[in-house]
């Protein structure tokens, strides 16, 4: 069995960066600004477009929801490409490209006149927005930061979903005042602004160590017990954190997409229901940073349980808003739900499976998630077709998220003999 001293580990992670000894802070902020830049791929950022070009492209409400399920599936199915070159390539390299690439796909969005061109801009900007550039953000503070990975990952996570929130309120200012063709162009322009500079913050191909971190063999034991995507994959924890960001993408996308219907058949006026994201926000963030905070010592399981058992209550509770009070108190539980796992997934996989891979191993796991969003808002629109109602589906995909909590209770931890044991 061949053996690695600590400091012979941990000097071999050592970062070939100009910006090593930059505060630890600079690298989340900036992998929190970059995520911001992903808005223009994200629904939220999306939907502010929908009824301009529903008008302008004369195309049905349902023609434009399927062309936004063919592209985000088609955009998902790119992820586990980009996470293996984020691996292969660095994160700095690849974050450049994406953000050149999304930019260039949001200018070609406006020259846009038909449904077809629109799956195509759409496949582009969910690929390289909502997956790729996300991916790339979190993945930066995943392989560079070694202590307290967990808050670093949450307090990213953080200024990214502040970011996505505020920004339908600038771009329907926006919309409003240049247009959408002209709109796309300001927002190519965005783009490149946020990630070509800053991803040059971000760490090429290795681990950026921060400078307080003292040799250990607990940092060792991260280094020997880096698995492959295929080992990762064959583990039942594996599978446990993707469906949880599954359930959570499914859902929490169909009741965003549809929430002013949703909660209006409750009572709610458009502009109630409207307000609704901003107790999401608030307690998204906030779960976000607590969870990010804690991850690095208590189990993941803890939190998988957690967002799951808060995405069913929000559902079931569903029933039961009105204006006031309840409807506030639902969309408190919701924005936990999501909260928690943004805080929690990233800092899970490198917990469970090491760095070395942590790209292409969370590639595979947001092309799942990816692909679960675009799923939500047809599940939603069915089950009221069939039911006339939306409260009815939603208390039966509670089922959903509460069958994961279940499996994250029983599932094993990862476990196996260090890699240099097995040769």
């Amino acid at each position: 069995m061949i053996t690695t001293t600590p400091s012979a580990a941990v000097k071999a992670a050592a970062p070939v960066s100009p910006f090593r000894f930059a505060p630890w802070l600079l690298l989340v902020v900036a992998a929190g600004i970059v995520s911001v830049a992903t808005a223009p791929g994200q629904t939220a950022g999306l939907s502010i477009f929908t009824d301009p070009l529903i008008s302008e492209l004369h195309v049905s409400r349902t023609g434009i929801s399927v062309s936004y399920l063919i592209g985000t599936l088609l955009g998902a199915a790119a992820q586990p490409l980009v996470g293996r070159a984020l691996d292969r390539f660095g994160v700095r390299r690849v974050t450049l490209v994406i953000g050149v690439c999304f930019a260039v796909i949001l200018v070609g969005m406006s020259f846009v006149t038909e449904i077809f061109g629109l799956t195509a801009g759409f496949v582009g900007v969910r690929m390289a927005g909502q997956g790729a550039l996300s991916l790339a953000a979190t993945t930066a503070v995943a392989r560079a930061i070694t202590h307290r990975r967990g808050l670093a990952l949450g307090i990213s996570s953080a200024i990214g979903s502040a970011g996505i929130s505020l920004a339908p309120v600038f771009l329907e200012s926006l919309v409003s005042s240049v247009g959408i063709h002209d709109a796309w162009r300001w927002e190519a322009l965005l783009v490149v602004l946020i990630t070509v500079p800053l991803s040059l913050v971000f760490p090429r191909k290795v681990a950026l160590r921060s400078p307080d971190i003292p040799d250990n063999t607990a940092e060792v034991a991260i280094i020997q017990a880096s698995w492959t995507p295929r080992e990762a994959m064959r583990t039942g924890m594996f599978w446990v954190i993707a469906l949880s960001l599954a359930a959570s993408g499914m859902l929490s996308t169909g009741l965003a997409f549809h929430q002013i219907a949703i909660l209006g058949e409750q009572g709610l006026s458009p502009a109630q229901a409207a307000a609704n994201f901003l107790p999401q926000t608030a307690t998204g963030i906030i779960a976000t940073l607590l969870v990010g905070a804690l991850i690095d010592r208590w189990n993941p399981r803890l939190f998988v349980g957690f967002s799951m058992l808060s995405l069913a209550g929000a559902l079931v509770l569903l029933p039961t808003v009105t204006p006031g009070f309840s409807a506030i108190v639902y969309g408190l539980v919701l924005g936990a739900a999501s909260g928690a796992l943004r805080g929690m997934e990233a800092a899970a996989y490198v917990r469970y499976f090491g760095t070395t891979h942590i790209g292409s191993i969370r590639g595979i796991a947001t092309a799942i998630s990816l692909a679960s969003t675009a799923l939500g808002p047809i599940a939603f629109s069915i089950g009221h077709d069939m039911t006339e109602t939306f409260t009815i589906p939603a208390v039966i995909f509670a089922a959903f998220p509460l069958l994961v909590a279940v499996l994250a209770v029983v599932t094993r931890t990862p476990t196996r003999a260090p890699r240099e044991s097995r040769d």
